[in-house]
Formats: C-alpha cells, structure tokens, sequence
C-alpha cells in the first residue's frame, strides 16, 4: 500500500492539472525511498520503475503502458487499472511471497549511480526531435519569470565555464 504522503501528493499533481507521469513519479520516488530504506531490495533499476508504475496505476494515476511496451507488459498494466477499480485485497499469501523475494535482492540498483546510468539510458533512447519537442513545451509552460530565472542561470553557467576555460589555458 502506497503511503499517504506519496498519494497526497500525487492529487496535489492531479488538481494542478500535471501529466499522469508526473503523477507517477511520486509512486517511483516512494519506491526508491523503500528500497533504499532496505525495507526490499530490487533486481534492476527498472525492476523499481515497475513497481512504482503499478502501485500508481492501481492507486488509480492514469498511466498507459508505453508504445515500446511488450504485450506482457501492456497486460500488467491493464490488470493493474481494473485492480483500481475492484476493491478487492491482495491476497496475504501472495504479497508475503513477494516482499519474501524481493528482500533476497540488492539495494544497489537505486544507488546515484546507478539511477543516473538509467536516466541517461532511457534519454538515449529518445529521438532529437522528440527530446527538443520536450525542451519546448516545457519552455511554454515556464512562464515569462521562470524563462527569465532560467536564462539568468545558462548565463552564469556561461560564465562559469567560460572562467574555468580561461584557467585551463594558462
């Protein structure tokens, strides 16, 4: 069961009209702050997404299954959108099972590294004219002070580099 914090939040992000990921992304970070707790540990960095994606899903976020997903995938999702609805408890034996198995994995998989390794992966994958489609609708939806802040900072970066550039040099 998600804690309360994380579906606070998750309808805070819903009532400010935020982007179903966006509404998953606290199940995921609540996911990574269990395993990082030990509470269980995870086969793969992806293994954590997963879970978060699906206690969201059944939390009821309304996230689709990506268009890469394979048909098993899809399937969980889908079973995990009716699980949702129907109220019904997990089974006890089942979820001991689970928590049981995941316990016997590492931790490691959520470290810094390993979580920064998989973002870079997963934006990798993505298309040039899909990341600057991004980059532009996220400019849109900045707003005149925050397109402001963000300018005021690419230029103290600048700078920044700029020094550490000329230092090089001598």
């Amino acid at each position: 069961m998600p804690e309360r914090k994380t579906l606070e939040r998750a309808a805070r992000d819903k009532k400010q009209g935020k982007s179903a990921s966006t509404q998953a992304g606290e199940f995921v970070r609540e996911e990574i702050d269990r395993v990082r707790a030990g509470k269980h540990g995870v086969k793969s960095t992806k293994q954590a997404i997963a879970i978060g994606l699906s206690k969201a899903r059944r939390a009821g976020v309304d996230v689709p299954a990506s268009k890469s997903a394979s048909s098993a995938t899809r399937r969980k999702a889908e079973q995990d959108k009716r699980a949702s609805r129907d109220g019904h408890a997990k089974s006890s034996t089942r979820s001991q099972a689970t928590t049981k198995a995941l316990k016997k994995e590492s931790g490691a998989p959520v470290s810094r590294g390993a979580l920064s390794r998989q973002a870079s992966r997963a934006a990798a994958k993505r298309t040039a004219a899909d990341r600057s489609a991004a980059a532009r609708k996220a400019a849109r939806t900045k707003g005149a002070a925050g397109r402001s802040a963000a300018a005021k900072k690419a230029a103290r970066t600048r700078a920044a580099n700029r020094a550490a550039a000329a230092h090089a040099h001598h």
